[in-house]
């Protein structure tokens, strides 16, 4: 959510922003719904003033046991307008909110111009793509060639897009999650959580998933929502919670299974599990002063950076330009691993720090330290998400960076003690 003072204060630069997103410009419309209320609650000031007045002149007459007829008459025509004029300034009210909702968070300075993803900016690479000395195969044909992938029986289950692993490939997930949360708890800081999968449509609000992606996410009958990734839950936690400044940075992450319905990506990835309507990703996710949601930043995509070079992935780190930056974010870092076999570079990790734009969502604050004898008023956390990494991607670019010819599969150091000392699949 936006901060309303701001887009008083300076609605050119308001409008601005909106331009870097390619949107158009909303804030005189805003600004005069905003008068328009602002205009209705000041009558209405006043007409609750005349009624005080009225009830008073009418509880004297009573005690003075004369008639007060022609007052109480009054006094209902009053009760009339003041509900007429509080039922259109609730409706500028939710026609104010209504449009606020459906804005998009304010870039960052440092975010680039750009239409789509086609002008984001390369960063910097780590490691090089290695030549494997033959073709190699995608993720999903050696799966299906050494059994351990089935697409076909999972259709039969669930539809498109789903996928069963067996055996040596599904402990190789588990242990890449298993890896991926013993890192980010035992080196990075963070506290591993389990998390609810099932979510309330408030929960789904504060952390910017709706009303922007509802078409994308699945709803239960009992309008319960299935988390698009535990950023929801986890995030969601500090809702209406004021805390000190001394309990900051909250760092937290859980591994969950993630449900998107991939609504607008006909045709695209549907071979495989780069684009599944369940998967399971790791998640990170910080609450931060504003001060230093920037380090902190840099830090969370650090911690996504250091699995893969664990793993031995190159990676490449891209700065996100305005017009590829999601809704909430104000600004990204995405990761993206080379994938062999389709001899591209992938997303595997998407870093964003949202500000306060979640905080002012689900009023999450916290109380600035105070100069002995002063007091300091409460201000907005900042919320900042990363994938830590996405379960299933990495094991895609587990499988087709460390394939033999032969269509075996040599099992990362890293990942080793996780899987009883197998060191090859297949």
């Amino acid at each position: 959510m936006h901060d309303f003072r701001a887009l008083r204060t300076d609605p050119t630069a308001f409008d601005q922003d909106l331009a870097r997103r390619g949107l158009p410009p909303v804030s005189d419309e805003l600004l005069k719904y905003d008068e328009e209320r602002r205009s209705l609650l000041s009558e209405l000031h006043t007409k609750q003033a005349d009624r005080n007045n009225l009830s008073k002149q009418i509880g004297q007459l009573k005690r003075d046991k004369q008639d007060s007829a022609e007052l109480e008459a009054q006094a209902i025509a009053l009760r009339t307008e003041l509900e007429t004029i509080q039922t259109k300034a609730d409706a500028l009210d939710a026609k104010i909110f209504e449009i606020l909702a459906s804005l998009p968070n304010r870039l960052a300075e440092e975010v680039p111009e750009g239409a789509d993803e086609n002008e984001n900016i390369v960063i910097h690479q780590w490691g090089e793509p290695k030549d494997l000395g033959f073709t190699p195969l995608q993720h999903f044909d050696l799966g299906e060639k050494l059994g351990m992938m089935d697409f076909t029986v999972a259709s039969k289950l669930s539809g498109a897009r789903f996928s069963i692993l067996k055996g040596s490939l599904a402990r190789l997930d588990r242990a890449l999650s298993q890896f991926m949360l013993d890192l980010h708890t035992e080196e990075h800081g963070y506290v591993e959580h389990i998390v609810p999968l099932l979510v309330n449509e408030q929960t789904m609000y504060n952390t910017d998933k709706l009303p922007k992606f509802g078409d994308q996410s699945f709803c239960t009958k009992d309008d319960r929502w299935l988390i698009p990734t535990a950023e929801v839950p986890l995030t969601a936690m500090q809702a209406d919670e004021l805390i000190s400044v001394e309990e900051l940075p909250i760092r937290r992450t859980a591994v969950s299974a993630c449900f998107r319905s991939e609504a607008g990506a006909a045709g695209k990835d549907t071979r495989g599990l780069i684009r599944q309507h369940q998967f399971y990703k790791v998640e990170m996710v910080s609450i931060t002063t504003p001060e230093e949601s920037e380090a902190e930043h840099e830090r969370m995509t650090r911690c996504a950076e250091t699995v893969l070079e664990r793993l031995g992935l190159p990676y490449r780190r891209i700065l996100l330009c305005s017009g590829d930056t999601g809704f909430g974010a104000a600004k990204t870092w995405d990761l993206e691993v080379w994938l062999p076999g389709q001899q591209a570079w992938r997303e595997i990790s998407s870093c964003s720090n949202t500000k306060a734009f979640q905080a002012r969502r689900m009023n999450a604050r916290f109380r600035p330290k105070a100069e002995e004898g002063k007091k300091v008023s409460p201000e907005f956390v900042h919320t900042l998400n990363g994938s830590g990494v996405a379960v299933g991607r990495a094991l895609v670019a587990v499988m087709e960076n460390y394939q033999n010819a032969d269509g075996s599969i040599i099992v990362p150091e890293a990942l080793r003690p996780y899987m009883g000392g197998i060191d090859k699949i297949g």
